[in-house]
């Protein structure tokens, strides 16, 4: 094993930085496949492909959320066995579990291509977007399986400590995205299915060349014959992390899915300027979402070699670099809100512009709340609770949908009820995940469970 790879050792506020540096700038690179998109699409096919791209954004997230929360369950549990230095499980979980994710990809792919309309019927779809985002979504989902591939490799190499791979490969393909929805919404003209094709293309070159490079150059993670083994405690270990994660995603994803279609219900110019808005946010809390997707695998190998020490110092130096990240971007978008849509929408669709800045100085405001919300999830994925991690989605999320729903329908507050639900759900699930650790914090840090048992 590479000492690159070891997050159980060294200096620790270093190592997790160091760790989570190529996460954050692929994530962000993985932004450039929808931003791209969005910026084209704005600024040549005009507002109602705007409406009808960010929308449909919203939709593949929640979708492609499902296996990303498989993938990341499974993550948890390579990370885990790496930690404990036992190759052999590790090799028998992903046999497991790229089985498993994969079957469920397939049904999915399947799934969504049957139920088109009725998902747009749900989210309040626009006459006048319909056909657009329908032309889109029909092109993109053929990229669903690219996507499982690349976020179940990724997952894989991030829990051995190589993060710098899907950072490679997502940059290759962000480029090829760019590239190809020039040509395709500019040059031959497709309109939006346009870019929908580019970005389906790219997902595939991410994905297929993950998987290439995770063969030729990691043989050590190569499975032979004797890893394709069905034992009841291991494929319920990964079903468990696997399945909860999944639900944690796609119930956070369902929520704004839920939220997208009462946005959608105020018509074509808050559909646009959320749609741009939501681009920015994307980019401003990516960082913390990946710092958090690091901490956990910094947590979770060396919850596996039973650093107690570690885990703790982890902890106070991880909370610290998350929440002043989250104040410095948050002072930055409040300052540069209207310059930063400017990039989306153009200078004399003033309504959508006015909207937009509206949105960003509430909800961004309070990005500490989502930056200690994803430590949170990554800390209880990582030492084996990852019930507690879907619990925070589901009251962070439940609150979002119930106060947007509740304040929308008020008409002296109207569509600002829905951006104030969002960091009052966040900072009340972060209240509970807070008071859940000073409950078992004595417990757990003075060795925990042993590996592979969850805690009670």
């Amino acid at each position: 094993m590479s000492p690159k790879a070891d997050l159980t050792t060294g200096p620790i506020t270093a190592t997790m930085l160091r760790f989570a540096l190529p996460m954050i700038l692929g994530n962000l690179l993985q932004q450039f496949y929808n931003v791209a998109d969005t910026f084209i699409v704005g600024q040549f096919l005009g507002a109602g492909a705007l409406a009808a791209v960010g929308s449909s954004y919203t939709l593949m997230t929640f979708l492609t959320s499902i296996l990303l929360g498989m993938s990341m369950g499974s993550g948890a549990v390579f990370s885990i066995r790496y930690g404990e230095r036992e190759m052999a499980k590790l090799k028998n979980s992903m046999v497991q579990s790229f089985v498993m994710i994969a079957g469920f990809t397939l049904v999915l792919n399947l799934l969504v291509f049957l139920l088109i309309d009725p998902m747009m019927g749900l989210l309040s779809v626009p006459d006048d977007v319909y056909p657009l985002m329908r032309g889109y979504l029909w092109v993109i989902f053929f990229g669903i399986g690219g996507t499982f591939l690349y976020n179940y490799f990724a997952s894989l190499l991030r829990a051995v400590g190589n993060s710098a791979a899907p950072l490679l490969f997502l940059g290759v393909s962000a480029v090829l995205n760019i590239v190809l929805d020039v040509v395709f919404v500019v040059g031959v003209p497709w309109g939006v299915a346009g870019a929908a094709f580019a970005t389906c293309l790219s997902q595939w070159v991410s994905g297929l060349g993950l998987l290439l490079y995770t063969w030729k150059k990691m043989p050590q993670l190569r499975p032979g014959r004797q890893d394709f083994r069905w034992g009841k405690e291991s494929v319920l270990e990964i079903t468990r992390f696997s399945l909860l994660t999944c639900v944690q995603q796609s119930v956070m994803n369902f929520g704004i899915l839920m939220v997208q279609g009462l946005v959608n219900s105020f018509g074509t110019v808050v559909m646009a300027a959320f749609a741009a808005a939501v681009k920015i946010d994307s980019f401003a809390y990516m960082p913390v979402q990946d710092f958090g997707n690091a901490f956990s695998t910094f947590i979770a190998q060396n919850y596996g070699a039973r650093e107690s020490q570690r885990i703790r110092k982890g902890l106070k130096s991880a909370v610290l670099c998350s929440v002043g990240f989250s104040l410095v971007v948050s002072a930055l978008v409040f300052v540069f809100a209207k310059p930063l849509l400017l990039l989306f929408v153009k200078p004399w669709e003033t309504e959508i512009l006015a909207v937009g800045v509206q949105y960003l100085r509430i909800e961004g405001a309070f990005y500490w709340g989502i930056g200690g919300l994803f430590l949170l999830y990554g800390l209880y994925r990582a030492i084996q609770r990852p019930g507690m991690s879907l619990v925070l989605t589901v009251i962070s999320l439940g609150t979002r949908v119930v106060l947007a729903y509740a304040l929308a329908a008020v008409p002296a507050i109207g569509v600002v009820g829905i951006w104030w639900s969002v960091p009052i759900g966040w900072m009340l699930a972060d209240a509970v995940g807070l008071l859940y650790y000073k409950k078992i914090q004595g417990g757990l840090l003075k060795g925990g469970p042993a590996p592979g048992k969850e805690a009670g």
